[in-house]
């Protein structure tokens, strides 16, 4: 593949398409408000909320974790004692 395939067309024909575009979408984006330094702290904190809800998520399932384990770990020790004693008491 050569270069011009590859860009779709000249260098200097790709690059001032490329500035022209950018000049547009950056008129457009300034007109909405949107700066290079408020899209990257917009940025940060998208990053930001996705990581702690991440944590949130372990906080939840270990909350529910500890909460059912109060009540399984228990029980499930009483049957294995249970069945302990069982195999003790039978002569086989």
């Amino acid at each position: 593949m050569d270069r011009n395939t590859f860009l779709g067309g000249s260098l200097l024909g790709v690059i001032i398409r490329l500035v022209l575009l950018s000049i547009v979408v950056g008129v457009i984006l300034s007109a909405l408000g949107i700066t290079p330094r408020n899209f990257f702290y917009q940025i940060e904190v998208l990053l930001r909320r996705i990581y702690d809800l991440g944590f949130e998520t372990f906080d939840w399932v270990l909350g529910y974790l500890l909460l059912g384990a109060m009540v399984v770990v228990p029980i499930w020790l009483i049957a294995r004692l249970i069945n302990a004693l069982r195999r003790s008491k039978d002569p086989d």
